[in-house]
């Protein structure tokens, strides 16, 4: 049930990996296939350890196998260059907004108490919901750790992932995910799919059981929410492109034409 007694899970220091990053001199090397991944994994668990993931969270690194599937999906995102309309179309937008107003009318107390919580309307909430996981009908079938681990080794984005390979070691640190815990291809968890950084940032235990569960529905929105109000979310303000909140959306995803698309199932979901 629903609670407004909710408390951000705290950041642990600024040695999450958004800070502290190791020297150059130190870094372990990067690599574009599985030859290497073995003793990179042994360099990196000396860094992670430096930052501050405990016992548990360098076994699951320690276990990590080289996830050839999700290199494939980072070389392979054609959806992100379709026209607006192509990309709506291809993630089937019109049911999104229709069983997002369902949802709505469904729940309408535990939405107007995350609004009144944090200021998000819940249109942008299930809008990101439905986008991302079909309102948790796939929360993805690749093992999370493996995934990060991977992109964070792969020379493609090191830096980007890198911090999200240590949050996600740091959440199974505090039991938030285990080592086996799937998520998408890019290591996104739970119903919105939070990439674990932002996951150990943001995460509140909205049920007040004292655990942070993404694959719970009313701590992944909580999270949501929290995490888009602490991006600077402005309650009452609008959130189409061009109005304020547009930009926190865009904190959300990178591609352009999916915070259009969030934008505009949000209106239709909101009766806009």
């Amino acid at each position: 049930m629903f609670t407004t007694m909710m408390r951000p899970l705290q950041p642990l220091t600024m040695a999450l990996g958004f800070g502290l990053l190791a020297t150059s001199a130190l870094a372990a090397p990067c690599g574009n296939s599985a030859d290497g991944f073995s003793n990179w994994k042994a360099a990196f668990a000396k860094e992670a350890a430096a930052e501050g993931v405990g016992p548990r969270g360098l076994e699951a690194l320690a276990g990590a196998q080289y996830a050839s599937s999700t290199i494939a999906a980072d070389r392979n995102q054609k959806s992100f260059k379709y026209s607006l309309e192509k990309f709506m179309q291809v993630r089937g937008a019109p049911t999104i907004v229709a069983q997002g107003r369902k949802r709505r009318a469904q729940d309408a107390a535990f939405y107007d108490a995350l609004e009144r919580q944090y200021g998000v309307p819940a249109g942008v909430l299930l809008a990101i919901h439905g986008m991302e996981t079909g309102f948790g009908g796939f929360m993805g079938d690749s093992a999370v750790v493996s995934a990060i681990v991977t992109l964070t080794y792969d020379c493609r984005r090191s830096d980007f992932f890198r911090p999200h390979a240590v949050g996600a070691l740091k959440l199974v640190d505090r039991g938030a995910i285990t080592a086996q815990t799937k998520g998408a291809k890019h290591g996104e968890l739970g119903h919105t799919q939070f990439l674990p950084g932002n996951a150990l940032n943001y995460g509140v235990d909205a049920n007040g059981d004292g655990r942070v569960d993404f694959y719970n529905l009313t701590d992944a929105l909580a999270s949501t929410a929290n995490f888009l109000r602490q991006k600077g979310w402005q309650p009452g303000q609008g959130y189409q492109e061009g109005q304020p909140n547009f930009a926190v959306i865009q904190q959300w995803n990178a591609a352009g034409v999916y915070q259009k698309a969030i934008a505009l199932m949000a209106a239709q979901i909101d009766g806009g």
